[in-house]
């Protein structure tokens, strides 16, 4: 991580140099004038810019892949669209087509993944003794 993060500052720095080349002898050949208070501006924009990218970046690649459906049993998800009995559930972040146990269950409510059926992950209705033992 301390490499990327160096990485990341030397290229800004030099992205950082050549917008202020470009804005203080680039665009004056071309007539176009931009005050210091501009270029500060612009400057400040594009620092605030890379950090927030390099924040995103950081945070996506930190995040634990979902390895697999066996992996996902015992996880919470939430429901997207009406489980009646298939639909879409939300878990970590990713849509996976569901079917409950057998019970419609309604969207926003959450379901436990109790194994797989297929490409589809078989849930049912999340009670408050699971709270304890899911992932």
């Amino acid at each position: 991580m301390k490499g990327r993060l160096i990485i990341a500052i030397v290229s800004t720095v030099l992205e950082e140099a050549a917008l202020a080349v470009i804005v203080l002898f680039g665009l004056p050949k071309l007539g176009i004038q931009i005050p210091l208070a501009g270029l500060i501006a612009l400057m400040a924009a594009w620092a605030a810019s890379s950090v927030i990218t390099y924040r995103m970046g950081s945070r996506a690649l930190r995040r634990k892949p979902a390895v697999g459906l066996a992996d996902m049993v015992g996880s919470k998800a939430k429901v997207v669209s009406p489980l009646a009995p298939e639909g879409l559930v939300r878990i970590k972040g990713e849509l996976w087509r569901a079917k409950s146990a057998g019970h419609r269950i309604e969207a926003g409510e959450e379901v436990i993944v109790v194994g797989q059926d297929g490409l589809k992950l078989a849930v049912r209705k999340s009670s408050p003794s699971d709270l304890e033992g899911t992932k």
